[in-house]
């Protein structure tokens, strides 16, 4: 789209003519010479010095507009485009064992189970994550990079949403997973490399020991935030009727806190939706998406082409000093 940046400076455009309005003419301020009478001048030479001098002021008041329009800076201005992003390297690795499948969970009143808690509130966890590159990491008893690390989130939660229980295994590798994470992220800009480690249990499979893992985390500076999920009170009904039961006994939350604190992340307890929701709008906190409000425009600027020609008129003159005389004497005639 074709744009000016100063506009305003076409008020110039009528400056040369006040200058020739009020500043003194020639035989105001004395002529050099006074004929002593009319008629020495040939009318002929008249009329074509008259001509040259129509010319010449034509010619000036051209190249003028030309430079004019120069310094008001004719622009080709492009698309809209986003400004390069420098946001976290963010790598999300999340639980799907089996005992994910443990219903004491609840969204609006309606009973649902852990994982189906998970996919809502770090769906939206992902979809704020405007500006962060995001990957997705799955694990149960064995760990998978479901997404590598893109700026495109949606497909980043689109894998989230048809991912499953057991899509990894039954059992637990969360050495591996974290191992996993550190691998993917030890090429990435150091101050940006970040995981969220979610789950529900204990290690229980896997090659990489938990803490082994976590010190490679610290050695390669990656901030590990991890988040130990599920309820500790839930009633189950049982063949001498109802109880109340700790689901989360398993949950092994000295090892996430230990994880947590080698790597200068920090632990996190949900037992319900609501405090998952608060730890993800804490993490959002403490790591801080890019912002993306700031839009790059690519500016082409075209004021060289009048100002060439401003240019290239002036030498006319040089060409055929006779013929542009008169812009030098329109002023003393």
């Amino acid at each position: 789209m074709f744009e000016w940046a100063w506009p305003w400076l076409f008020l110039l455009l009528p400056l040369p003519w006040f200058v020739l309005r009020w500043w003194p003419a020639a035989d105001e301020q004395g002529a050099a010479l006074h004929l002593p009478y009319d008629g020495v001048l040939d009318p002929a030479e008249v009329a074509g010095g008259a001509r040259r001098t129509f010319t010449g002021l034509g010619l000036a008041w051209l190249i003028w507009a030309l430079l004019v329009t120069a310094v008001a800076r004719p622009q080709w201005v492009g698309e809209p485009t986003d400004l390069p992003r420098s946001g976290r390297e963010l790598l999300l690795a999340l639980d799907v064992s089996g005992s994910m499948n443990i219903g004491d969970m609840s969204i609006n009143g309606e009973q649902v189970t852990r994982f189906q808690a998970m996919q809502a509130i770090v769906g939206d966890f992902i979809a704020r994550r405007t500006g962060d590159r995001v990957g997705l990491i799955l694990f149960g008893s064995n760990a998978y990079l479901l997404t590598p690390l893109t700026f495109d989130i949606k497909t980043v939660r689109t894998q989230l949403d048809e991912a499953t229980v057991g899509l990894a295994g039954r059992e637990t590798a969360i050495g591996d997973a974290l191992g996993l994470a550190v691998k993917r992220l030890r090429e990435r800009p150091e101050a940006q490399r970040v995981v969220v480690l979610l789950t529900d249990g204990v290690n229980t499979a896997g090659e990489i020991e938990p803490r082994k893992a976590a010190e490679l985390a610290q050695q390669e500076k990656v901030k590990v935030y991890t988040i130990g999920l599920g309820s500790e009170r839930m009633r189950v009904d049982d063949f001498f009727g109802s109880r109340t039961v700790n689901p989360s006994a398993d949950l092994d939350a000295t090892l996430l806190t230990e994880i947590a604190g080698k790597t200068g992340g920090r632990f996190f307890r949900a037992r319900d939706t609501a405090e998952l929701a608060g730890i993800y709008r804490e993490i959002d906190r403490l790591e801080p998406a890019a912002d993306q409000s700031e839009r790059f425009r690519p500016v082409g600027e075209l004021f060289h082409l009048p100002l060439g020609l401003a240019l290239l008129l002036a030498l006319l003159p040089l060409l055929d000093p006779r013929r542009y005389a008169g812009l030098l004497r329109s002023r003393a005639a």
